[in-house]
């Protein structure tokens, strides 16, 4: 339940707003992973960046910071990696639950293949 009272809201300046739209617009980059990494939510970044192209914030001119740049770079690959490796995790399990089926109807102390006793 939201506390009563006036909500405080946050005052970005000019320039932390054209910081935001160029790193967002870097290649490769989403507006997710820059707003993440920035404590900002995406729909106020999208914002920004709708307001930079009618051309009310300019971000011409504004410097990044390689080091910030690198490490949103660096945090795409990461994420790359990281679905990756869980698709090839669960295409394993699939394989170890389908081999160990086929194990236990090949098995010849399993009840599935036991012939009857006469």
């Amino acid at each position: 339940m939201p506390r009563p009272g006036p909500r405080s809201t946050y005052r970005y300046t000019d320039h932390f707003k054209a910081t935001a739209v160029r790193l967002s617009e870097l290649p490769g980059v989403s507006v997710a992973d820059v707003a993440q990494s920035l404590y900002i939510h995406p729909f106020m970044l999208s914002r920004w960046r709708k307001l930079a192209r009618e051309g009310i914030i300019v971000t011409k001119g504004v410097e990044l910071d390689q080091a910030i740049s690198a490490e949103l770079k660096e945090l795409r690959e990461v994420k790359r990696r990281y679905e990756r490796l869980q698709l090839e995790n669960d295409i394993l399990k699939k394989a170890i639950a389908f081999t160990s089926k086929q194990k236990a109807m090949s098995s010849p102390s399993s009840p599935i293949t036991k012939k009857p006793v006469r």
